[in-house]
């Protein structure tokens, strides 16, 4: 099988998934998927694509993970790895992971600061007199 390449964003993280038909091991930027997320959650949100859609240990995965914190990396590893399983095969994986909703952007980011105020939306403090 040819590697399968593509692209998970989320908030300011993005991940560069390339999977092959292997064993299930997930290397992220030169690390085990264990190694890189220590919380189990992570790990859980990571490989959800892989449970979804009854592919656990059938790919291997290597992707490059940029910016962003941790969480938001975890995710736009999972987007990745859902593109890049419809691309492998659409008919099989497509209709799984749309129900669960893992082939969706999540196009949420933080509202940019604002000038004269101390946030976004917060404003100074208002004094009448």
């Amino acid at each position: 099988m040819k590697i399968t390449n593509a692209l998970g964003r989320r908030k300011s993280a993005v991940a560069r998934v390339y999977i092959t038909a292997g064993k299930g091991e997930i290397v992220i930027n030169g690390r085990p998927l264990n190694d890189y997320f220590k919380e189990e959650s992570l790990q859980y949100i990571a490989a959800q694509a892989f449970e979804v859609s009854g592919t656990v240990g059938q790919f291997d995965v290597k992707a490059n993970l940029d910016g962003g914190g941790i969480k938001g990396q975890a995710e736009a590893l999972r987007l990745g790895i859902a593109r890049a399983l419809c691309e492998v095969d659409k008919d099989a994986y497509r209709p799984a992971l749309k129900a669960a909703g893992l082939l969706t952007r999540d196009a949420r980011e933080v509202e940019r600061k604002k000038p004269g105020q101390p946030g976004a939306r917060r404003r100074f403090q208002f004094s009448k007199r």
